[in-house]
């Protein structure tokens, strides 16, 4: 009886273990890069111009005066091309001194306002506006439509600017886009990514807890064979 458990825990065991055995392999490996990187530096932080944080503006303008027929519910004072504007109700940006509209960020405003927020004088290869992104794209989640400025630079350095309010959002480069690939494979959410809780993952991971209890399992059944020898 001993020996027929041993033989059909060792072909679970090995079932399990060939079944799981790929995606532990990316765990362990993305683990292992998650470990070994400065999370400053995946965010791109090294690329960020570090006076932007500290600017201040004066002469600004009473909001109420903006327009007599807006009905103002949020405002938020902000820098576009260092000058400061009024993002109004989320949805339009005043000029703070002047009480002037702004239409739309331009591609050319795009790009000094990429320039302005990144360190050292990157060439732009390109721009490109964006209307829409997927769940796999590296600007997910945040505001559309954008602008996405790419610079000449060794690891593909691209902006992203919001094309309506003029906020600089993001930074990709190319360890993001590592950290992201690999994060994929560590959260096991091949749709969107970010998701812990999807069924694929809770899956092998009772997966990886019977194969471990299945070697456990073995590992006492031959010492005990050993001692009754």
């Amino acid at each position: 009886m001993r020996k027929n458990n041993q033989y059909y825990i060792r072909r679970i065991h090995r079932f399990l273990g060939v079944f799981i055995g790929i995606q532990f392999l990316f765990w362990t490996v993305s683990g292992l890069y998650f470990s070994w990187t400065d999370i400053d530096e995946i965010h791109g932080d090294h690329f960020h111009q570090d006076h932007m944080m500290h600017m201040t503006a004066s002469n600004l303008i009473d909001p109420a005066k903006l327009d007599s027929t807006l009905e103002i519910s949020t405002l938020e004072l902000r820098f576009v091309k260092h000058q400061p504007y009024y993002w109004v109700n989320g949805t339009q940006l005043f000029h703070a001194q002047t009480g002037e509209p702004k239409a739309e960020i331009s591609e050319e405003d795009a790009k000094e306002i990429a320039k302005i927020y990144i360190k050292d004088d990157f060439g732009i290869q390109s721009a490109e506006y964006l209307t829409e992104a997927g769940s796999h794209h590296e600007y997910r989640g945040r505001p559309l439509p954008a602008w996405a400025i790419h610079f000449d630079h060794p690891e593909k350095l691209t902006a992203y600017i919001d094309a309506k309010s003029g906020n600089f959002e993001r930074v990709r480069h190319r360890n993001w886009r590592w950290f992201d690939a690999l994060w994929m494979f560590h959260t096991m959410d091949y749709a969107g990514r970010d998701n812990f809780n999807n069924l694929l993952l809770r899956g092998f991971s009772l997966f990886g807890l019977a194969t471990i209890a299945s070697g456990f399992t073995l590992f006492f059944l031959t010492i005990q064979k050993k001692k009754n020898t």
